[in-house]
C-alpha cells in the first residue's frame, strides 16, 4: 500500500520493566508489557505493528511481554472471507432480527443474557504513566471511559453466555451418540435414520433401558421421508427407482442442495414495512493516532479509525470503534446501552463487523481479515474469541500465523507457547541494522548512527535496540523515534 503523501509515524518508546495490575487474573504486578505513545501513526505502520503483537489503546500502543506476563495475550484474527457462523452466532442474529421485525423480546428478556463483547482491550489501558512523556495522564484515557469501570465491565461482559455453554454441551452430546447405522437408506448418507420404527434397543448412559438420543435433523429427515412416501405411492415411468425409494426422495425433495445461511442473510434481510423497530448504522471518523488515508484501490470510506454507531428507533444504543487497515478491520472497543444487553450486542456487533470486512474486500482485495484483539487462553472468559472460525493466532517468537486448532492443544499444556514448530525458524522481520533506525531529535530526522554521535550524556543504545527489536526493521526505518 502506497502512502507517499502521509506524514510519518512519530512514537515515544517507554520500555516495559515494571509490572502492573492485570485486569484478567487480578494480579497486582503480574501484567508486563512494552509501551510507546503514538503522537501520529500511518495505517500501514499500525498494520505491521499488530502483525508483530502490538495493540493500541487510544494513543498508547503496547506489546505484552509474552514469556513473562501473567496472562499471555495472543493476537487473533478471523479469516472473514471464509467465516462460518456457529449455531450460537446465528441464534444472536435471529434474536436481533426477531426483535426488529416482530418486537419479540419475551425470551430474551427472561434469559437476562450477559454481553459477549469484545471490549477487553480497554482493560489493558490501565498502564502506569511514564515520566518521559510530556503528554498529560488524562490523554491516556480512551474516549473518557473510567479505568475502574472498564475493568469491572470486563468481568461481566466478556464471558460466554449461558445459552452458548448449554448449546456446546448439546452439540458435544449429539456427536457422541448417533442414530442407528446398521441399515442406511438407499442412496442416502450412511448415518440417516431408518424409516420403520423398531423396538428400542438398550442405550448407554444413566438409564440403559432407553434408546440412544437422536439428532433433531435426523428426526426431521425421517418425518419428511414419511410424508413423501405417503404422497408418492406410484412408480415413476422410465426410472429405475421406485417413487417410494427413500434415497430417491432424499435427492429430489429439493431442487438445490441445502446451503447454510451466511451472516449477510441475517443482517441484510429486507424487513416488512410494519416492522415495529428500525435499526440503522452510521460511521464517522474518530480521533486516534491513525492518520486517515484515501487510496484509489482502497475502500470508499478510506483507511483510519471510525465510530460505528448503532441507532435503534432514533436512539443510539451502541458505538463500536474500529480501525480500517490495509489488510484488516481491527476491532478496538464497543460501548453499549446496558438496557439493550439482552440483544447480545457484543456478539452482534462482531458479526456485523465481519460482514463489513467482507464488504470492504469487494473494493479493496487485500483487506480480508477481521482482527479481534487478543486471545487469552489462561482466562476462560476470554476464550469465546476462538469460536469465530476459521481463525489464527500469532506466534510470539516468529510472528507467523498458525491455525487456532493447532494452538489450543499447546496452550492446554502451557500458557506461553511458541506456535511455530520449526525449531530453526526465526523472526524474519528482526532488526539487522540498528544504525538505520530513524530518529527525530530537535525537529531533525536522522538515522540512529548519526544521532548516536551527536548525543550528549549516557548512551541510550540499549533502549533503542529494544525498541527496534520489538517493532522490527521495516517499521524502525519508517517510523520516527522521538528523542529529547
Amino acid at each position: 500500500m502506497a502512502a507517499a503523501d502521509s506524514s510519518p509515524s512519530i512514537v515515544e518508546y517507554f520500555g516495559g520493566e515494571d509490572g502492573y495490575r492485570c485486569g484478567y487474573c487480578k494480579s497486582d504486578t503480574g501484567n508486563l508489557s512494552h509501551g510507546m505513545w503514538a503522537h501520529s501513526m500511518t495505517v500501514q505502520d499500525y498494520q505491521d505493528l499488530i502483525d508483530r503483537g502490538w495493540r493500541r489503546c487510544g494513543k498508547y500502543v503496547y506489546k505484552p511481554i509474552m514469556n513473562q506476563t501473567c496472562c499471555p495475550q495472543y493476537t487473533i484474527r478471523c479469516q472473514a472471507l471464509h467465516f462460518q457462523a456457529s449455531k450460537s452466532h446465528k441464534k444472536v442474529l435471529k434474536k436481533m432480527l426477531k426483535f426488529i421485525s416482530k418486537g419479540d423480546v419475551s425470551k430474551a428478556a427472561s434469559e437476562e443474557e450477559p454481553m459477549d463483547s469484545h471490549v477487553e482491550d480497554a482493560v489493558a489501558c490501565d498502564f502506569p504513566y511514564k515520566a518521559e512523556s510530556h503528554v498529560s495522564q488524562s490523554e491516556l484515557t480512551p474516549l473518557s471511559v473510567d479505568h475502574a469501570e472498564r475493568v469491572e465491565n470486563e468481568d461481566e461482559d466478556t464471558g460466554e453466555t449461558k445459552e452458548e455453554v448449554n448449546e456446546h454441551k448439546v452439540e458435544s452430546g449429539s456427536r457422541q451418540i448417533c442414530a442407528d447405522k446398521e441399515t442406511p437408506l438407499t442412496g442416502g448418507p450412511a448415518h440417516s435414520a431408518k424409516i420403520a420404527h423398531a423396538p428400542p434397543k438398550p442405550g448407554k448412559g444413566a438409564d440403559l433401558s432407553k434408546p440412544p438420543c437422536r439428532k433433531a435433523k435426523d428426526i426431521r429427515k425421517e418425518r419428511k421421508l414419511q410424508k413423501l412416501l405417503r404422497n408418492q405411492p406410484c412408480t415413476i415411468e422410465g426410472s429405475p427407482f421406485q417413487a417410494g425409494d427413500p434415497g430417491f426422495l432424499l435427492q429430489n425433495s429439493k431442487s438445490k442442495p441445502n446451503q447454510p445461511k451466511t451472516i449477510e442473510d441475517f443482517v441484510f434481510v429486507s424487513l416488512p414495512d410494519d416492522a415495529p423497530h428500525k435499526l440503522e448504522f452510521t460511521r464517522f471518523l474518530c480521533d486516534s493516532p491513525l492518520e486517515a488515508e484515501d487510496e484509489p484501490n482502497g475502500p470508499e470510506c478510506g483507511y483510519g479509525s471510525f465510530h460505528q454507531q448503532y441507532w435503534l428507533d432514533g436512539k443510539i444504543i451502541a458505538v463500536g470503534v474500529i480501525d480500517i487497515l490495509p489488510y484488516c478491520v481491527s476491532s478496538v472497543y464497543l460501548y453499549y446501552d446496558p438496557d439493550y444487553s439482552f440483544l447480545s450486542l457484543g456478539v452482534y456487533s462482531a458479526l456485523r463487523e465481519i460482514a463489513f470486512t467482507r464488504q470492504l474486500h469487494e473494493k479493496a482485495p487485500d483487506l480480508c481479515f477481521y482482527y479481534m484483539g487478543f486471545y487469552i487462553h489462561s482466562c476462560p472468559k476470554m476464550r469465546y474469541k476462538g469460536q469465530y472460525r476459521p481463525s489464527d493466532l500469532l506466534c510470539p517468537e516468529t510472528y507467523v500465523w498458525t491455525p487456532i486448532e493447532r494452538c489450543l492443544p499447546l496452550l492446554e499444556q502451557s500458557k506461553y507457547c511458541r506456535f511455530n514448530q520449526d525449531a530453526m525458524a526465526v523472526d524474519e522481520g528482526r532488526i539487522k541494522e540498528l544504525g538505520r533506525v530513524r530518529v527525530l531529535h530537535k525537529r531533525i530526522v536522522m538515522p540512529y548512527s548519526v544521532y548516536k554521535k551527536r548525543r550528549k550524556g549516557p548512551s541510550d543504545e540499549a533502549s533503542v535496540q529494544q525498541y527496534a527489536s520489538l517493532v522490527g526493521q521495516t517499521c524502525s526505518e519508517r517510523m520516527l523515534l522521538f528523542r529529547s
